[in-house]
């Protein structure tokens, strides 16, 4: 069978172009609009104006291009959940710089084998968080902010196709590896406008998430911005418990999070009542159906799902304009082009179980991995980019998400490998032979578990690994069996793990 007829292609890119430009463009034309909202439990608030912001990114590159950076070298962001993450990123761009950001949880061990090839020109860092072991210069926030107040630099325009940003995910290898992305990924988010978001210049998006993390990055900041519409992001201490009466209070209409945080609300006491919002929108990691029941009957507006990875973003989702079939992840969203393929790299027919592949030609596509062309090659297959999701394909093109074709594990929204779990577990003296799996704890939510042979106790493997993993990676379960696993080659058997304890 051949794929799906090729959908009608999103215009081309602009060229010349760079992303940050386009972020902005809106800027002159609204510029005491509030772009970003930091939203504080106790009611109070801080608010951005476009103007401020686009004086903040283009200052921030002048302050870049004045520290002698020149484009295309990379520059490390380790900050916190303040708007210097978001006004560094787009000012790197701005100037043609890289920026890679990263996760603040990342320990220094942790990120300092992230980049140890990247060699940045510069790590932005904020106070408290951890450093790599490099002898790049250092920019403290502080300095970042007076950068704002400096002549605004001429955005650099240039090829879309060029790298504009890293992101890094972990490979099936364990090794994390960085995603390059080009300036046209941006472009690309416009098919999730409407294929996903249903998003307005009328809008108040509140998301959630960090603002170190890609899918708060995009979603909640940057595809809102595009539009000339306002993002509202939380301020540091507020707990999900506080995000309902936020909502109402700044007149939200889109809500952005990962299915933890919808499930957290869902339990909070009193009315979920939300007279402004339209609907709300999930991503990082599979919805329960229970979820998105209780929050229905709760609020009276529906949640949208997203099915991505780092190389390309959200590319499956239902939306306003077309809602996913019960039990679907969605459809490819209007301007993808998809494929299910089999063992052979060949479509399969409508039903049948094959591994997720998105063609070449899709703008949002990233250019490969840093430094890593063979694991970069080993993803392709003819014109396709296997993402390694399994899933089925019905006659109307609805996507049934199967799971994954790897161990990979997903903790809070973040692909975590077990290889790089084992590894750091098994430093422990007393650990012996260490498995990690993700385990089932409830109909609707799973978490990281580790089982290990050696005489060590639970508590001290737990204190272990809050030496040396992110808070995100560590497990959450620890159990000492007599013998772990294994298949006939000898190596372990995650499988037979999780069809032991992953149990509703």
């Amino acid at each position: 069978m051949s794929p799906e007829p090729a959908p009608t292609p999103l215009a081309p890119c602009p060229a010349p172009f760079n992303l940050a430009a386009y972020v902005l463009a809106s800027a002159p034309k609204v510029g005491a609009r509030a772009a970003l909202t930091i939203v504080h439990g106790a009611g109070d608030a801080e608010v951005w104006s476009y103007a401020r912001l686009e004086a903040a990114v283009r200052g921030a590159a002048t302050g870049f291009q004045r520290a002698g950076l020149v484009p295309g070298q990379r520059i490390l962001l380790r900050l916190g959940n303040t708007p210097d993450f978001p006004v560094a990123f787009l000012g790197a761009i701005a100037a043609g710089l890289v920026p890679v950001p990263t996760s603040s949880q990342l320990t220094r061990a942790e990120i300092t084998r992230m980049c140890a090839d990247l060699a940045p020109a510069l790590v932005v860092a904020g106070a408290g968080i951890a450093l790599p072991d490099d002898p790049a210069p250092v920019l403290n926030e502080a300095s970042l902010r007076g950068f704002e107040a400096l002549p605004p630099a001429e955005y650099q325009l240039g090829d879309p196709n060029r790298l504009a940003y890293l992101i890094f995910t972990s490979g099936s290898s364990g090794q994390a590896r960085a995603v390059m992305h080009a300036h046209r990924a941006i472009w690309a988010r416009r098919m999730m406008h409407d294929g996903w978001c249903g998003l307005s210049a009328d809008d108040r998006l509140l998301h959630a998430g960090a603002f170190n993390w890609t899918y708060t990055l995009g979603t909640g900041l940057m595809d809102p911005w595009s539009l000339g519409a306002s993002a509202l992001i939380p301020g540091p201490g507020v707990t999900p418990d506080q995000l309902p009466a936020l909502l109402r209070a700044h007149h939200a209409t889109i809500f952005a999070a990962a299915p933890g945080i919808y499930r957290q609300m869902l339990k909070t006491p009193g009315d979920l009542a939300l007279p402004d919002l339209r609907h709300g929108l999930s991503a990082g990691e599979a919805l329960p159906a229970s979820v998105r029941a209780a929050w229905n009957a709760a609020t009276g507006t529906k949640i949208y799902e997203a099915l991505g990875m780092s190389e390309c973003s959200t590319f499956i989702s239902g939306s306003p304009a077309r809602p996913a079939p019960e039990g679907s992840a969605g459809y490819p969203q209007p301007g993808r082009r998809v494929a299910v393929l089999d063992d052979a790299g060949q479509p399969v027919a409508p039903g049948t179980p094959g591994v997720l592949a998105v063609h070449e030609s899709d703008p949002g596509l990233y250019l490969g991995y840093w430094r890593a062309p063979e694991e970069t090659a080993a993803r392709r297959s003819g014109p396709w980019f296997v993402t390694g999701d399994m899933v089925s394909m019905a006659s109307d093109g609805a996507i049934t998400y199967l799971g994954r074709d790897d161990d990979m594990m997903n903790a809070g929204g973040y692909r975590v490998s077990p290889l790089e779990v084992e590894a750091a577990l098994a430093r422990h003296p007393d650990a012996g032979e260490v498995a990690v799996i993700e385990r089932r704890v409830k109909a609707d939510a799973s978490v990281i578990a580790a089982y290990y042979t050696g005489p060590a106790t639970p508590e001290a493997m737990a204190a272990h690994a809050a030496t040396c993993l992110a808070r995100y990676k560590q497990p959450r379960i620890y159990r000492a069996l007599p013998a772990l696993p294994k298949n006939p080659n000898g190596k372990i058997n995650r499988r037979a793990l999780r069809d032991s304890e992953d149990k509703p």
